[in-house]
């Protein structure tokens, strides 16, 4: 069983930056890779990063060279450092994990995860 916490959320200025972490439960999460997602009020879950358990990531588009997700394995923790953040960033943003480990992915689909956070919420003002 893996359990995921978020934080690092808050309410920040278009062009700042924030610093998300998933905490993650279980000596073997090093095995695991790692997606975040994010929901906007009134919009659809979306894929935002992806990290699998070599340390291979994947970007969303919108906010490749913006954001940067990484990991240290020695803390169990998922990282997702987003810098030049925009309004259109605002949302809930869960951290997930599959349900099995040494997933290659990048697996952008949220019906490919199994276990989720309780999400942290980022609001960016204009």
């Amino acid at each position: 069983q893996v359990q995921l916490v978020e934080s690092g959320g808050g309410l920040v200025q278009a062009g700042g930056s924030l610093r998300l972490s998933c905490a993650a439960s279980g000596r073997a999460y090093s095995s695991y890779s790692t997606a975040w997602f994010r929901q906007a009020p009134g919009k659809e879950r979306e894929f935002v990063a992806f990290i699998n358990w070599s340390g291979s990531t994947y970007t969303r588009g919108s906010v490749k060279g913006r954001f940067t997700i990484s990991r240290n394995n020695d803390k169990n923790t998922v990282y997702l450092q987003m810098n030049s953040l925009k309004p259109e960033d605002t949302g809930l943003y869960y951290c997930a994990a599959p349900g099995l480990p040494f997933t290659v992915g990048p697996s952008l689909r949220d019906d490919e995860y199994v276990y989720w956070g309780q999400g942290t919420q980022v609001t960016v003002s204009s």
